[in-house]
């Protein structure tokens, strides 16, 4: 019988509670660093920086995607984040992001959104001063950001700057000499010179590479996920942009490579559907854009100031009053005389949900009763009153609505649809009347949003 040393097992124990000990420790301490690490992250999750937000929204083709990523890494040298929202890829695009975690910033949602579900994804997150919103079947080239952002800073009334392309509808597309990719860099570092002379104003600029500043997005807000799965977003952003006197302007002088709507292409059959279908959307929503743009600078240059940047409080300008409103939370606003006025008690009247960056435009009101609020809404006044506000329509249909002694043309029915106004009970104004009052800026549409962070 083998006998063990006297002190042996009273030292396994010491030995065994010393380890114990340490790996308590240890599991003490990552938790503690832990949560010191969400509240940092929180205290500075909107400190922002002085470079350029790359937003890609991609679906599946990871081969692109890496050619792209490669791209902005070898051809940009001013400071950048670069941002890829995955739209649910199948092709190991999920894995590849996280191959090189710490180099970008991503995400990788459950379900397809759509590019305009992506784009708001990956705006939400973006921390940079510039915003610039890429597509993953893109190489970008030497000079391309410093250019762009050349004709950005170039005049404050510009609010959007493009680049030219190979492959793209429109003003942008360009002839080009090369037939290979391998032959597309020495023409790109020749076209790539900076000249003021080439920047051309425009009425539209395409969403596959589009730069704007964070203020732009501040006051136009989201995309529009009204838009399935891809087209006409980016014309809808345009009428948006342009609306509040902002200018588009094309940097000629700026090429980038696009290998040409390949997520869109692979939807084979299905693409004249999806593009089918967001068409009747924006022409739904918008009417006559063009001829909107041009009746909202007139009504802001009567109004005194015709300048970029109208109204002050960006895209809500556009917005009736008078209205319920909720963001992401319970609480109901009633927009009233420029604020939101928090609403207690149940409302029985449409409540629009518009996103957070909506919502702030409007600084916070004394509270206010539901029934107070319901009682003004539904008002039927008997003629133009400064603090009431109604529906009304002209001899030839044309929908206004009235308030604060000023007509407000309604963008188009899907609008007053949007905005509750035809719950609304109608004034039986005259046409004389109703034509008489000056006219303020159109009432359009908010945005559909359905995504958060």
């Amino acid at each position: 019988m083998t006998r063990q040393r006297p002190g042996r097992r009273s030292r396994r124990r010491r030995s065994a509670g010393r380890r114990v000990t340490v790996a308590g420790v240890f599991k003490e301490g990552y938790e503690h660093g832990y949560k010191q690490g969400v509240t940092a992250g929180r205290e500075s999750f909107n400190t922002l920086f002085e470079g350029t937000s790359i937003i890609i929204p991609t679906y599946n083709k990871k081969d692109y995607l890496q050619l792209c990523i490669e791209s902005i890494a070898r051809h940009t040298d001013l400071p950048y984040e670069i941002i890829v929202i995955d739209n649910a890829s199948t092709d190991g695009t999920a894995e590849y992001l996280k191959s090189v975690s710490g180099q970008i910033r991503y995400r990788i949602l459950e379900t397809n959104h759509g590019f305009a579900g992506a784009v708001n994804q990956g705006l939400m997150m973006a921390k940079g001063q510039t915003i610039l919103l890429l597509n993953n079947d893109t190489l970008v080239t030497p000079r391309w950001l410093d250019n762009m952002l050349q004709c950005l800073n170039s005049d404050s009334r510009i609010g959007m700057v493009g680049p030219v392309t190979n492959y793209i509808s429109g003003e942008q597309r360009i002839d080009v000499p090369y037939e290979s990719v391998d032959d597309m860099l020495p023409f790109a570092e020749a076209f790539n010179q900076c000249d003021p002379a080439k920047w051309q104003r425009t009425d539209r600029i395409t969403g596959f590479c589009l730069l704007f500043r964070r203020e732009l997005l501040e006051r136009t807000g989201y995309f529009d996920e009204g838009y399935v799965v891809g087209n006409y977003e980016d014309d809808d952003y345009n009428i948006r942009v342009r609306l509040q006197g902002f200018e588009l302007a094309l940097a000629r002088d700026t090429f980038i490579h696009h290998f040409g709507s390949i997520s869109m292409k692979a939807l084979g059959d299905q693409f004249m559907e999806v593009n089918n279908e967001n068409e009747r959307y924006y022409l739904t929503k918008w009417g006559n854009p063009h001829a909107l743009v041009y009746e909202a600078r007139e009504a802001a240059s009567r109004m005194g100031d015709a300048s970029a940047g109208w109204p002050p409080n960006g895209e809500t300008g556009f917005y009736p009053s008078n209205t319920f409103v909720k963001g992401l939370g319970d609480t109901v606003y009633w927009i009233s005389e420029g604020q939101r006025h928090p609403v207690a008690g149940e409302v029985h009247a449409p409540v629009v949900r518009l996103s957070q960056l909506e919502l702030k435009r409007w600084p916070i009101g004394a509270q206010v009763a539901a029934a107070e609020a319901e009682a003004v809404w539904r008002l039927v006044p008997n003629e133009p009153m400064t603090g009431g506000s109604a529906l009304a329509s002209a001899p030839d249909g044309t929908l206004y609505y009235v308030e604060s002694g000023m007509r407000r043309r309604v963008a188009s029915q899907h609008a007053a649809e949007a905005w509750g106004l035809l719950d609304k009970p109608q004034a039986a104004f005259t046409s004389d009347t109703l034509m008489s009052l000056p006219e303020g800026l159109p009432v359009i549409a908010p945005i559909r949003i359905v995504q958060r962070l």
